[in-house]
């Protein structure tokens, strides 16, 4: 942002760091005190990569656990092609929300438009 201002010839003054990009002295002050805010958030980017890393080689993996398994889903497939029950109802009786259902089951609301699931969906 400060280069684009200065390509615009204004200059960025900041008055609690007594900071003037308009001098010479105000712009090497500027400069490194970004090159430093950039360091240290690559430092905090490889550190938290780091440990993911070893958090994954200890076994742990990250993120919301699954509420969806596999006899969820095959229940879920299995009432849907009753008209008479809502998606919601759907996810209500298992258990789960309707978002789960719609991410488990990517074509879900084509299926349900169709008011035809194929047999393969049903059996798995």
């Amino acid at each position: 942002m400060v280069g684009e201002l200065r390509r615009r010839e204004i200059g960025f003054c900041s008055l609690h760091e007594r900071l003037d990009t308009t001098t010479p002295g105000g712009r090497l002050v500027f400069h490194v005190f970004a090159a430093l805010a950039e360091f240290i958030r690559e430092l905090i980017v490889s550190g938290t990569r780091e440990g993911l890393d070893a958090a994954r080689a200890r076994g742990r993996v990250g993120g919301r656990p699954t509420v969806a398994t596999p006899e969820i889903i095959q229940a879920a497939r299995t009432l849907l092609p009753n008209p008479e029950q809502s998606i919601t109802s759907i996810a209500r009786i298992l258990g789960v929300s309707p978002g789960t259902l719609y991410n488990h089951i990517p074509d879900l609301r084509e299926l349900r438009a169709s008011g035809h699931i194929p047999r393969q969906l049903i059996d798995g």
